[in-house]
Order: structure tokens, then sequence, then C-alpha cells
């Protein structure tokens, strides 16, 4: 009898240590190997995307043409925020599927391109894969937010942020938040998790824009 229990004893050891080895390599992976390889994905993408740029072109292109939209998980355009810190930039990849949101931040494909009439929506990690809008929640009225896209510098001010429900999807309207108005405004969206390791909610946060320069201006003054 004292044998069996002695035997059984150690198997539940046995099965405690490989849980709790389990977990520890799940947290490895979690917290440090996706942001590892984000990163890396990140520095590739913001070198093709800094050889691709055409400055030259940016007075003729900036206003009038259409941008031609990237195919999915290719650089849209770089995201800066100066409240977050001045060497603080993410590539915004286009889509939102789990794949492209591993590599960084990204565009929701039926909403506006970046300075365009409507809502340009972008979607970013809170947690993991880079933590790209870790601390998003810090944002004020009136922080700018400013987008490069190789022929342009677009800043936005932020006006409004809310927690919302997963499933309120109007935000993403051309007019946030009011479904069927049509846009007479430029304007970005960013969705994230809420709270910052979960995700029965949205932190939203709306923005304006408020000034654009070509390229060859050089970046605002709030990042230069």
């Amino acid at each position: 009898m004292r044998n069996t229990i002695r035997a059984a004893s150690r198997q539940v050891a046995e099965l405690v240590l490989t849980l709790g080895l389990v977990l520890l390599l799940f947290a490895f992976y979690l917290l440090v190997w996706t942001n590892h390889r984000t990163a890396a994905a990140q520095d590739d993408l913001l070198a093709d995307f800094r050889a691709s740029t055409d400055t030259a072109s940016a007075a003729s292109t900036a206003a009038t043409d259409e941008p031609r939209r990237p195919d999915p998980g290719d650089g849209l355009a770089v995201l800066h925020i100066p409240r977050l810190g001045a060497d603080w930039e993410w590539v915004v990849l286009e889509g939102t599927d789990e794949d492209d949101l591993r590599d960084g931040p990204g565009h929701f494909s039926e909403t506006a391109m970046p300075g365009r009439v409507g809502n340009f929506a972008i979607a970013g990690h809170r947690a993991t894969h880079g933590e790209p809008f870790a601390d998003l929640d810090t944002l004020a009225e009136g922080d700018q937010v400013v987008v490069e896209t190789g022929t342009e510098w677009l800043v936005y001010e932020v006006t409004w942020s809310r927690i919302m429900t997963p499933t309120s999807l109007e935000v993403l309207a051309p007019v946030a938040g009011h479904p069927g108005l049509k846009a007479r405004q430029r304007t970005m969206t960013l969705v994230t998790c809420h709270p910052r390791w979960g995700s029965t909610e949205r932190l939203i946060v709306g923005t304006q824009l408020v000034t654009r320069r070509t390229a060859d201006a050089g970046p605002p003054a709030s990042i230069a």
C-alpha cells in the first residue's frame, strides 16, 4: 500500500513538473519569441518600405492620384505616435488576418486609404507580437498620430476614445460609429484589445486629419 502511494505521488509530482515546464515554455513563446519574431518582420518591412519610397514623385501624386492598394501582408505606411516615444514607429500592413497582425498593425482593407476621405482604420495587438498598441490608452485628445506614406506625411489628431464591445463594427464605417452616413472628412481609427491582457472589449481611438505635407518637405516637427 505504501509503495502504491509513493508511486502515485511520484507520478503526480512528475505531471506537475511537466505542466509547469509546458506553461513556462508557452509564456516564453508569448512574451519573448513572438516579440522577437515581430521585430525581425518589422525590420524587413521597414527596409522594403524605405527602398520603395519615391520622394521625387510626391508633389505630383500626393493630392490627386488614388494610391495603389498593396497586396495583403505588404507594408502600406509607417505609423508614428510621438506620445509613445521619439523612436516609436511601426509599419502598417495591408490586411488584418492573423498572419498580418503577427507582423505589425494591419489596415482594415475595406476602409479608406491613408489621407483619403473616409475612415482609415487600423488594428494592432496590445500584448504579444511586439505589442504595438500596448500603451494606446495613454493617448489624449489633441495628441498627434503621424502617418508616413512614402509620398506624404499625414498628421492626425486624437479627437475621441472609447471602450466598446468586439461586435461594435460600426467604428469601421466611413463615418466611424455612424453606418450609412456619407464621409466628408478624412479620419483614422485605431482598434486594439481591452484590457491589455484580455480580449473581452475593444479600445477605440478616433483621429482626424489636420495637416499634410509632401515627403520632400520632411517630417512634421513632432517627429523630426
